[in-house]
């Protein structure tokens, strides 16, 4: 059943003129979102919204000219102008013989569920009280001092594409979270703790064990202390791992390759890791919170194995980093809604799980740290030359149990050892809101500074 968007999308696309190619973007969605503070509403928000984003091509003698224009409406006059807008941006556009915009490749979509209708039939009345109960359940726990947030927010988003080339698809998505961050004390000793719980559905969301988490991040690291400074295995939680392969996701973009600006540059084929790291892409696993059918351009998405074995496969690229680099699409193209234009980037990424929940990575491990969470990414990390130095607290793993925790400490390595370093991946997959999902992962040789 073709849906209302596509049908525009199709009609707007037939107003391309001879020799021009055109690609039309149309999304509409809406969301809430709730904050709650001692026991009162302390902000409500409910909004819809919806635009289109257009690109016409021209091809050139020395490349093709591309033209982009965006609106916050569907309203024909509106889409008419924007339409305009572009044609006029096109002219200006510097040629580029590797623009081009993507052709179907063959590839079939998978069939993925990410919609749930349900989440239009939970009231206000409901999302209010669920950010009330999270608040009240962490308040009552032991130790607990405050509460900085206690948050639920929702969405439902559609999108269609269309373009000259012959692509034309349309997905929706549905999504729900909860969040609360805690303030525990223990005489003149404050420490915070964060968790949250997210699904497709409002149904989904587990209230409890997030606030049991959040009281238990905050509470266990009370009577945190300097660690002695020292060179060490450190064991991470799946949070960070999740960050962490946010952070290499960067590196693994096409696009950042053809710059120059990846520490994997030049090195397919070769062996990047340890061999047991094995880091996919795969948009198509449902569970994904970046999952989706469909690349920002139309293509179907598709799993990509980037790392094997420890050795490195490829990248990922969308129609135009592709062409640069003299390879096809990976169906890896993302965009940030209606106001932007595709780019490469990783939706969904996963290491290959190992055998042992976290309780047997830090047995097997012995000694060493457990990194609980981490501060300062993005001043000390750097997916260009892999250098990495962050802010750290967690716990002293002895004799293969978490021990005393500790703070104001610093975990330093490069990207390029720590992924040589892996001595040990979780079988504890977490996926997590963002573009990977954690598991518990040990990598040796960390350097650990503290007092």
């Amino acid at each position: 059943m073709t849906s209302q968007l596509e049908t525009l999308a199709a009609t707007l696309l037939s107003s391309a003129k001879e020799n021009e190619g055109m690609e039309v973007y149309v999304a509409r969605g809406s969301e809430t979102e709730v904050r709650v503070y001692e026991g009162e509403v302390e902000s409500l928000a409910a909004a819809t919204s919806a635009g289109i984003g257009v690109r016409i091509l021209h091809e050139t003698p020395d490349g093709a000219r591309v033209g982009f224009a965006w609106a916050g409406s569907l309203e024909r006059d509106v889409l008419e102008e924007t339409i305009a807008a572009a044609r006029d941006n096109a002219l200006f556009a510097t040629p580029d013989p590797s623009v081009a915009f993507a052709v179907p490749d063959g590839v079939a979509p998978t069939s993925v569920n990410l919609y749930d209708p349900s989440i239009r039939t939970v009231t206000t009345e409901a999302k209010i009280a669920f950010a009330m109960e999270l608040e009240r359940m962490v308040r009552s726990a032991n130790k607990v001092r405050g509460i900085r947030s206690a948050d639920y927010g929702d969405s439902e988003v559609e999108v269609a594409l269309a373009s000259t080339t012959g692509i034309s698809t349309t997905t929706r998505r549905t999504s729900a979270s909860g969040a609360v961050e805690v303030i525990a004390g223990d005489g003149d000793e404050v420490q915070t703790g964060y968790s949250y719980t997210a699904g497709r559905s409002f149904s989904a969301l587990d209230l409890e064990a997030t606030a049991t988490d959040a009281v238990a991040r905050a509470v266990s690291m009370l009577g945190a202390t300097k660690p002695a400074s020292m060179k060490c295995v450190a064991i991470f939680d799946p949070r960070v791992v999740a960050q962490l392969l946010g952070i290499i996701s960067s590196a693994l973009s096409g696009e950042a390759v053809v710059k120059g600006r990846s520490f994997f540059a030049g090195r397919i084929g070769e062996l990047v890791a340890a061999p047991l790291v094995t880091l996919y892409d795969d948009p198509t696993d449902a569970r994904a919170y970046g999952a989706s059918i469909f690349d920002g351009e139309g293509l179907a998405c598709r799993k990509n194995a980037l790392i094997t074995g420890g050795m490195l496969n490829g990248f990922v690229y969308d129609t135009v980093s592709g062409r640069r680099a003299g390879v096809p699409s990976t169906g890896s193209a993302v965009r940030g809604g209606f106001a932007g234009t595709p780019g490469p980037g990783c939706r969904a990424l996963v290491l290959e799980p190992g055998t042992l929940d976290r309780d047997g990575v830090l047995a097997a491990i012995g000694d060493g740290i457990y990194v609980q969470s981490i501060s300062g990414v993005h001043s000390g990390v750097s997916p260009v030359s892999g250098d990495f130095s962050v802010g750290a607290e967690g716990f002293i793993v002895r004799d293969g149990k978490l021990a005393e925790p500790f703070r104001e400490a610093t975990v330093a390595s490069t990207l390029q050892k720590m992924l040589s370093n892996v001595v040990a991946i979780g079988s504890d997959v977490e996926w997590l809101p963002g573009i990977a999902a954690g598991q518990s992962l040990a990598i040796a040789e960390m350097s650990l500074s503290g007092s």
